[in-house]
């Protein structure tokens, strides 16, 4: 097969990813807790090198994600256009995710389409672990990716944060407890309400939500965090 480019179809991504894959690697994503009923056994070391060579094609990347393969689904995340996504979209992929790390991989292009804080909303509120596990990874996301946001928008989401803490499902709890992290790491004006928050969640009876907050305390009170915050500033 010729070398990977931008003018490479869906088709032609597919052949290539099946051709990578190994038993191994998807015996080995399987321990991590990666659905791997429809993966190849393709690794992040190999995907994002990938996108930047085939780069955005947003109808490439909607047929990617209609083959349901795992890498394809990474890869139609890596090179999808959020300037022509729409909300709908949005939500018909969420309601087909079935593995955190495609899920987290999606969020990231999620975050960069204009209608984000309201997904973020919409699927915290919705049941589905996946899609709830969304939210929050969307929350990670742009607490580090959307620099010209102002805090305020964080410190209006740590509520969204302490109203969750209590889903003891893995790959939710694992999520919130991350959005919070990154929301305390952003600066020192998030560092101060995001301690408060993790500190209270690491006193509460209920067990998730504790867990959650001593995590978050223990990263928060690091003296490289601290460091990393004094540098930045603000």
């Amino acid at each position: 097969m010729s070398i990977p480019s931008p003018d490479w179809t869906a088709d032609d991504i597919v052949a290539h990813l099946k051709a990578l894959g190994s038993d191994e690697n998807r015996a080995g994503m399987a321990r991590f807790g990666i659905t791997t009923d429809k993966a190849f056994g393709v690794g992040h070391t190999v995907l994002n090198p990938l996108a930047r060579k085939v780069k955005t094609d947003h109808l490439r990347a909607q047929s990617l994600w209609a083959t349901g393969y795992r890498e394809a689904r990474i890869l139609a995340g890596l090179t999808g256009d959020p300037k022509k996504m729409t909300i709908d979209e949005c939500r018909r992929w969420a309601a087909d995710f079935d593995s955190w790390d495609v899920v987290d991989g999606v969020s990231a292009l999620f975050v960069e389409t204009p209608f984000w804080r309201e997904l973020i909303d919409e699927f915290a509120e919705d049941d589905r672990e996946f899609v709830r596990r969304a939210a929050f990874a969307m929350l990670a996301w742009s607490a580090v990716h959307l620099k010209k946001e102002p805090d305020t928008t964080f410190v209006a989401l740590l509520p969204l944060v302490e109203r969750h803490s209590g889903d003891a499902r893995n790959f939710v709890k694992k999520a919130v407890n991350w959005a919070l992290r990154q929301i305390g790491k952003r600066s020192m004006t998030l560092y101060r309400p995001a301690l408060a928050l993790s500190e209270k969640l690491a006193e509460s009876d209920d067990k998730t939500a504790r867990w959650i907050g001593k995590d978050a305390v223990r990263e928060l009170t690091d003296p490289k965090t601290l460091d990393r915050l004094a540098k930045k500033g603000r």
